[in-house]
């Protein structure tokens, strides 16, 4: 499988705004949108959870060429905790209710903005892998703590 790509990115961005989709790039994923040297096999996306949204979003997905069957556009719909998507252009990862963030809004509240993607703020992805607590996740943290450390002395002003 290879790395999700900028290009991938850009084309989830692009259809997801298309459509009113309201979401943020989360993860492993979002940290490299902002410049975390590293790769990742898919994308993980933090999306507001309402019908409406989860509609719109499963207008996107099928516009991305996803092949959501009706259980998957139904657990979108509805904004299932997490969907994992293997049936398209490349893997997706779907958190509406990531570890370690309590509010959609709080966390949209914090985003950055890069390049017109919406991404979580460096501390919101580290308090979800924080609370996820995998062995991988456990593994990643010193250097996402040192990227974010990086990140904040060149992004937000004393």
């Amino acid at each position: 499988m290879p790395a999700f790509d900028y290009r991938q990115a850009e084309e989830v961005r692009d259809a997801l705004a298309r459509h009113g989709v309201k979401y943020l790039f989360i993860g492993k994923s979002g940290a490299i949108l902002l410049g975390f040297p590293d790769t990742t096999q898919d994308a993980d996306l933090f999306v507001e959870k309402s019908p409406e949204n989860g509609r719109a979003l499963v207008r996107a997905l099928r516009e991305l060429g996803f092949q959501l069957t009706d259980q998957q556009a139904a657990d979108v719909e509805h904004g299932k905790d997490f969907v994992q998507l293997k049936n398209g252009p490349f893997d997706l990862d779907l958190v509406f209710a990531p570890d370690g963030i309590e509010r959609f809004g709080d966390a949209w509240k914090r985003r950055v903005d890069v390049e017109g993607f919406p991404v979580c703020h460096p501390d919101d992805i580290i308090a979800s892998k924080e609370a996820a607590n995998r062995q991988k996740d456990r593994e990643s943290l010193p250097r996402l703590r040192a990227f974010r450390d990086y990140w904040l002395s060149h992004h937000e002003s004393p």
